[in-house]
Protein backbone atom coordinates (compact mmCIF):
# COMPACT_ATOMS: atom_id res chain seq x y z
CA UNK A 1 0.00 0.00 0.00
CA UNK A 2 1.18 3.45 -0.86
CA UNK A 3 0.75 6.40 1.97
CA UNK A 4 0.07 10.35 0.47
CA UNK A 5 -0.43 13.00 2.40
CA UNK A 6 -1.57 16.82 1.54
CA UNK A 7 -2.71 19.70 3.31
CA UNK A 8 -5.24 22.43 2.75
CA UNK A 9 -8.00 24.60 4.88
CA UNK A 10 -11.35 25.60 5.26
CA UNK A 11 -11.33 29.26 3.71
CA UNK A 12 -14.34 31.34 4.88
CA UNK A 13 -15.72 35.20 4.56
CA UNK A 14 -18.20 37.34 6.17
CA UNK A 15 -20.71 38.53 3.24
CA UNK A 16 -23.57 40.66 4.41
CA UNK A 17 -24.12 39.07 7.18
CA UNK A 18 -23.40 35.62 5.97
CA UNK A 19 -20.62 33.01 6.31
CA UNK A 20 -19.62 31.46 3.59
CA UNK A 21 -17.07 28.53 2.46
CA UNK A 22 -15.27 28.71 -0.45
CA UNK A 23 -15.09 25.74 -2.62
CA UNK A 24 -13.19 24.58 -5.66
CA UNK A 25 -14.86 22.70 -8.73
CA UNK A 26 -12.87 19.53 -9.76
CA UNK A 27 -14.14 16.95 -12.36
CA UNK A 28 -13.02 13.50 -13.42
CA UNK A 29 -10.89 14.18 -16.39
CA UNK A 30 -13.57 11.88 -18.02
CA UNK A 31 -15.30 12.91 -21.52
CA UNK A 32 -18.27 13.34 -19.37
CA UNK A 33 -16.11 15.83 -16.79
CA UNK A 34 -18.41 15.13 -13.73
CA UNK A 35 -17.63 17.42 -11.35
CA UNK A 36 -17.55 17.79 -7.71
CA UNK A 37 -16.59 20.51 -4.94
CA UNK A 38 -13.47 19.87 -2.80
CA UNK A 39 -11.45 22.36 -0.61
CA UNK A 40 -8.65 23.90 -1.59
CA UNK A 41 -5.82 21.18 -0.90
CA UNK A 42 -2.66 19.63 -2.46
CA UNK A 43 0.36 17.19 -1.43
CA UNK A 44 2.87 17.94 1.12
CA UNK A 45 6.36 18.23 -0.51
CA UNK A 46 9.22 16.47 0.92
CA UNK A 47 10.62 18.23 3.64
CA UNK A 48 7.10 20.46 4.03
CA UNK A 49 5.39 21.08 7.21
CA UNK A 50 1.83 20.72 6.35
CA UNK A 51 0.95 24.44 7.51
CA UNK A 52 3.34 25.49 4.38
CA UNK A 53 1.67 23.15 2.28
CA UNK A 54 -1.50 24.08 2.70
CA UNK A 55 -0.42 28.04 2.58
CA UNK A 56 1.35 27.42 -0.60
CA UNK A 57 -1.39 25.41 -2.08
CA UNK A 58 -3.75 27.76 -1.47
CA UNK A 59 -1.95 30.32 -3.01
CA UNK A 60 -1.30 28.13 -6.09
CA UNK A 61 -4.98 27.12 -6.57
CA UNK A 62 -6.92 29.87 -5.33
CA UNK A 63 -4.84 32.90 -5.49
CA UNK A 64 -5.18 33.66 -2.05
CA UNK A 65 -2.37 34.95 0.44
CA UNK A 66 -3.95 33.46 4.08
CA UNK A 67 -3.38 33.41 7.40
CA UNK A 68 -3.94 30.71 9.19
CA UNK A 69 -5.97 30.05 12.12
CA UNK A 70 -3.32 28.58 15.25
CA UNK A 71 -5.13 25.81 16.04
CA UNK A 72 -8.10 24.93 14.13
CA UNK A 73 -6.76 21.62 12.39
CA UNK A 74 -8.75 18.51 11.37
CA UNK A 75 -7.45 15.45 9.75
CA UNK A 76 -9.90 13.37 7.26
CA UNK A 77 -8.32 9.86 6.25
CA UNK A 78 -9.58 7.63 2.73
CA UNK A 79 -8.09 5.20 0.88
CA UNK A 80 -8.51 4.69 -3.36
CA UNK A 81 -7.32 2.89 -6.18
CA UNK A 82 -4.74 3.95 -8.01
CA UNK A 83 -4.88 1.24 -11.25
CA UNK A 84 -3.99 -2.15 -9.34
CA UNK A 85 -2.43 -0.29 -6.53
CA UNK A 86 -3.94 1.00 -3.38
CA UNK A 87 -3.52 4.64 -1.80
CA UNK A 88 -3.96 5.87 2.07
CA UNK A 89 -4.54 9.38 1.93
CA UNK A 90 -4.55 11.51 4.66
CA UNK A 91 -5.54 15.45 4.39
CA UNK A 92 -5.01 17.87 7.06
CA UNK A 93 -7.41 20.84 6.96
CA UNK A 94 -6.49 24.47 8.62
CA UNK A 95 -8.83 26.98 8.69
CA UNK A 96 -8.40 30.82 7.13
CA UNK A 97 -10.77 33.62 7.00
CA UNK A 98 -10.64 35.97 4.28
CA UNK A 99 -11.81 39.33 3.58
CA UNK A 100 -15.41 39.83 2.11
CA UNK A 101 -14.19 41.20 -0.87
CA UNK A 102 -11.01 38.41 -1.94
CA UNK A 103 -10.53 37.76 -5.29
CA UNK A 104 -10.60 34.06 -6.20
CA UNK A 105 -8.72 32.71 -9.12
CA UNK A 106 -8.71 29.11 -9.49
CA UNK A 107 -5.62 27.22 -11.16
CA UNK A 108 -6.23 25.52 -14.77
CA UNK A 109 -6.66 22.14 -13.00
CA UNK A 110 -9.96 23.49 -11.92
CA UNK A 111 -13.13 23.97 -13.08
CA UNK A 112 -14.15 26.92 -11.36
CA UNK A 113 -15.53 28.09 -7.77
CA UNK A 114 -18.12 28.39 -6.09
CA UNK A 115 -18.91 30.38 -2.23
CA UNK A 116 -21.48 27.91 -0.10
CA UNK A 117 -23.34 28.63 2.83
CA UNK A 118 -23.46 25.63 5.42
CA UNK A 119 -26.78 25.77 5.04
CA UNK A 120 -26.04 24.23 1.29
CA UNK A 121 -23.67 21.62 2.50
CA UNK A 122 -26.32 18.68 2.08
CA UNK A 123 -26.92 19.22 -1.11
CA UNK A 124 -23.71 20.68 -2.70
CA UNK A 125 -21.41 18.74 -1.07
CA UNK A 126 -20.74 14.81 -2.27
CA UNK A 127 -18.72 13.14 -0.13
CA UNK A 128 -19.83 13.13 3.81
CA UNK A 129 -16.13 13.41 4.87
CA UNK A 130 -16.67 17.09 3.30
CA UNK A 131 -19.47 17.69 5.06
CA UNK A 132 -18.38 16.46 8.26
CA UNK A 133 -15.25 18.45 8.13
CA UNK A 134 -17.17 21.46 7.14
CA UNK A 135 -19.47 20.91 10.09
CA UNK A 136 -16.69 21.22 12.34
CA UNK A 137 -15.11 24.35 10.71
CA UNK A 138 -18.64 26.11 11.23
CA UNK A 139 -19.02 24.64 14.81
CA UNK A 140 -15.56 25.87 15.66
CA UNK A 141 -15.90 29.56 14.00
CA UNK A 142 -19.61 29.70 16.41
CA UNK A 143 -17.45 29.09 19.57
CA UNK A 144 -14.60 31.94 18.16
CA UNK A 145 -16.87 34.40 17.30
CA UNK A 146 -18.22 33.64 20.48
CA UNK A 147 -15.24 33.76 22.48
CA UNK A 148 -14.36 36.88 21.17
CA UNK A 149 -17.61 38.78 21.84
CA UNK A 150 -17.07 37.76 25.38
CA UNK A 151 -13.97 38.64 25.77
CA UNK A 152 -14.78 42.35 24.19
CA UNK A 153 -17.34 42.16 27.17
CA UNK A 154 -15.12 41.28 29.71
CA UNK A 155 -12.71 43.85 28.48
CA UNK A 156 -15.13 46.57 29.37
CA UNK A 157 -15.03 45.73 33.28
CA UNK A 158 -12.53 48.02 34.47
CA UNK A 159 -14.48 50.83 32.95
CA UNK A 160 -17.66 49.82 34.58
CA UNK A 161 -16.37 49.55 38.45
CA UNK A 162 -15.58 53.09 39.75
CA UNK A 163 -12.96 51.59 42.22
CA UNK A 164 -11.26 49.13 40.02
CA UNK A 165 -7.78 48.05 41.50
CA UNK A 166 -6.35 45.02 38.98
CA UNK A 167 -5.16 46.17 35.90
CA UNK A 168 -7.34 47.46 33.14
CA UNK A 169 -5.73 45.13 30.61
CA UNK A 170 -7.48 41.66 29.81
CA UNK A 171 -5.09 38.42 29.36
CA UNK A 172 -7.87 36.33 27.58
CA UNK A 173 -7.79 32.62 27.56
CA UNK A 174 -5.51 31.09 24.92
CA UNK A 175 -6.16 27.90 22.75
CA UNK A 176 -8.57 25.88 20.64
CA UNK A 177 -11.92 26.76 21.17
CA UNK A 178 -13.16 23.88 20.77
CA UNK A 179 -10.55 22.12 23.15
CA UNK A 180 -11.54 18.94 25.10
CA UNK A 181 -8.85 20.08 28.02
CA UNK A 182 -9.14 23.67 30.27
CA UNK A 183 -6.86 24.58 32.68
CA UNK A 184 -7.77 27.25 35.24
CA UNK A 185 -5.54 28.93 37.41
CA UNK A 186 -6.03 32.24 39.98
CA UNK A 187 -4.85 34.92 37.66
CA UNK A 188 -2.51 36.49 35.38
CA UNK A 189 1.05 37.50 36.83
CA UNK A 190 2.83 40.48 35.82
CA UNK A 191 4.46 39.17 32.59
CA UNK A 192 1.89 37.78 31.46
CA UNK A 193 -0.05 41.00 32.11
CA UNK A 194 2.77 42.66 29.73
CA UNK A 195 2.35 39.56 27.09
CA UNK A 196 -1.38 39.18 27.00
CA UNK A 197 -1.20 35.41 27.53
CA UNK A 198 -1.64 33.36 30.55
CA UNK A 199 1.70 31.24 31.96
CA UNK A 200 4.44 32.77 30.07
CA UNK A 201 6.25 33.40 33.14
CA UNK A 202 8.78 30.55 35.02
CA UNK A 203 5.35 29.04 36.42
CA UNK A 204 4.31 28.73 32.86
CA UNK A 205 7.42 27.17 31.62
CA UNK A 206 6.82 24.55 34.53
CA UNK A 207 3.07 23.71 33.98
CA UNK A 208 4.56 23.03 29.87
CA UNK A 209 6.31 20.18 31.61
CA UNK A 210 4.00 18.76 33.49
CA UNK A 211 1.66 18.98 30.78
CA UNK A 212 3.88 17.13 28.24
CA UNK A 213 4.29 14.69 31.37
CA UNK A 214 0.71 13.98 31.09
CA UNK A 215 1.10 12.80 27.58
CA UNK A 216 -0.77 15.93 26.51
CA UNK A 217 0.68 19.11 24.30
CA UNK A 218 0.20 22.62 25.79
CA UNK A 219 -1.47 23.68 21.87
CA UNK A 220 -4.02 21.44 22.43
CA UNK A 221 -5.55 22.56 25.62
CA UNK A 222 -7.61 25.74 26.52
CA UNK A 223 -5.30 27.83 29.62
CA UNK A 224 -7.54 30.43 31.37
CA UNK A 225 -7.83 32.22 34.71
CA UNK A 226 -10.58 32.96 37.64
CA UNK A 227 -10.13 36.35 37.23
CA UNK A 228 -8.33 37.21 33.96
CA UNK A 229 -6.98 40.83 35.19
CA UNK A 230 -3.37 41.43 37.40
CA UNK A 231 -3.52 42.03 40.74
CA UNK A 232 -1.01 44.44 41.54
CA UNK A 233 1.93 42.65 43.57
CA UNK A 234 0.23 39.08 42.61
CA UNK A 235 -2.33 39.65 45.72
CA UNK A 236 -4.92 37.35 46.07
CA UNK A 237 -8.18 38.77 44.00
CA UNK A 238 -10.88 40.46 46.21
CA UNK A 239 -14.25 38.74 46.70
CA UNK A 240 -16.01 41.17 44.95
CA UNK A 241 -13.51 41.19 42.00
CA UNK A 242 -13.73 37.51 42.13
CA UNK A 243 -17.78 38.11 41.78
CA UNK A 244 -17.56 40.05 39.06
CA UNK A 245 -15.21 37.71 36.73
CA UNK A 246 -15.93 34.32 37.44
CA UNK A 247 -19.37 34.66 35.64
CA UNK A 248 -16.90 35.29 32.36
CA UNK A 249 -15.00 32.12 33.45
CA UNK A 250 -18.16 30.27 33.83
CA UNK A 251 -19.12 31.73 30.26
CA UNK A 252 -16.04 30.58 28.70
CA UNK A 253 -16.14 26.90 29.84
CA UNK A 254 -19.88 26.68 28.73
CA UNK A 255 -18.96 27.92 25.00
CA UNK A 256 -15.86 25.55 24.66
CA UNK A 257 -17.27 22.55 26.76
CA UNK A 258 -13.80 20.59 27.65
CA UNK A 259 -14.54 17.22 29.02
CA UNK A 260 -11.39 17.90 31.48
CA UNK A 261 -10.86 21.23 33.70
CA UNK A 262 -8.25 20.78 35.27
CA UNK A 263 -7.69 24.15 38.41
CA UNK A 264 -4.60 24.76 39.70
CA UNK A 265 -4.32 26.07 43.05
CA UNK A 266 -6.24 26.74 46.18
CA UNK A 267 -7.97 29.34 44.19
CA UNK A 268 -9.60 28.61 41.38
CA UNK A 269 -10.27 24.95 43.28
CA UNK A 270 -12.96 27.06 45.78
CA UNK A 271 -13.77 29.28 43.19
CA UNK A 272 -14.96 26.70 40.28
CA UNK A 273 -16.19 23.79 42.10
CA UNK A 274 -15.97 25.28 45.97
CA UNK A 275 -13.14 22.73 47.35
CA UNK A 276 -10.26 24.68 49.73
CA UNK A 277 -7.22 22.74 51.39
CA UNK A 278 -5.53 21.43 47.88
CA UNK A 279 -3.00 19.85 49.64
CA UNK A 280 -5.03 17.78 50.91
CA UNK A 281 -7.01 17.17 48.02
CA UNK A 282 -4.84 17.10 45.04
CA UNK A 283 -4.42 14.76 42.39
CA UNK A 284 -8.71 14.38 43.17
CA UNK A 285 -11.23 13.97 39.68
CA UNK A 286 -14.49 15.07 40.55
CA UNK A 287 -17.43 15.07 38.78
CA UNK A 288 -19.09 18.48 37.97
CA UNK A 289 -22.88 19.17 36.92
CA UNK A 290 -22.67 22.36 36.38
CA UNK A 291 -20.16 22.37 33.70
CA UNK A 292 -21.04 18.75 32.44
CA UNK A 293 -17.27 17.75 32.88
CA UNK A 294 -14.86 15.89 35.20
CA UNK A 295 -12.72 17.89 37.28
CA UNK A 296 -8.62 17.60 38.34
CA UNK A 297 -7.20 19.10 41.24
CA UNK A 298 -3.77 19.98 42.15
CA UNK A 299 -1.60 22.43 43.11
CA UNK A 300 -0.62 25.78 41.33
CA UNK A 301 2.90 25.84 39.35
CA UNK A 302 3.95 29.41 40.97
CA UNK A 303 4.11 27.20 44.30
CA UNK A 304 5.58 24.87 42.97
CA UNK A 305 8.44 27.33 41.51
CA UNK A 306 8.84 29.35 45.11
CA UNK A 307 8.74 25.61 46.92
CA UNK A 308 10.61 23.24 45.14
CA UNK A 309 9.34 19.80 47.40
CA UNK A 310 5.86 20.14 45.40
CA UNK A 311 7.43 19.71 42.44
CA UNK A 312 7.75 16.12 42.38
CA UNK A 313 4.05 16.36 44.28
CA UNK A 314 2.70 18.03 41.11
CA UNK A 315 4.48 15.83 38.72
CA UNK A 316 2.80 12.93 40.76
CA UNK A 317 -0.83 14.43 40.31
CA UNK A 318 0.09 15.03 36.16
CA UNK A 319 1.54 11.45 35.69
CA UNK A 320 -1.61 10.00 37.66
CA UNK A 321 -3.93 12.72 34.92
CA UNK A 322 -2.15 10.63 31.73
CA UNK A 323 -3.99 7.55 33.03
CA UNK A 324 -7.07 9.96 33.82
CA UNK A 325 -7.02 11.03 30.18
CA UNK A 326 -6.65 8.03 28.55
CA UNK A 327 -10.05 6.75 30.29
CA UNK A 328 -11.91 10.13 29.64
Amino acid sequence: MKFEFSAGAIIYREQRGKRQFLFLKRDDGSLHRITWLDTPKGRIEKGEHAHDAAIREIREETGLSVMLDPYFKEEIHYWYMDGKEKISKTVTHFLAKVPADSNVKVSQEHAGFVWLEFSQREKELKYPQSREILEKANDYIDRLEAIEELNTEYAKLPSQHKNWDLSKRLVPGHGPVNAKIMIVGQAPGRNEDIEGKPFIGQAGKLLTVMIEKAGLKRENIYITSVVQFFPPDNRLPTEEETASCLPFLKKQISIIKPKLIIVVGNYPSEHVIGMKNVMTIHGKLVDSEEYNAKVFITIHPAAAVRIKKHVPVMEGDFVKLKEIVKSI
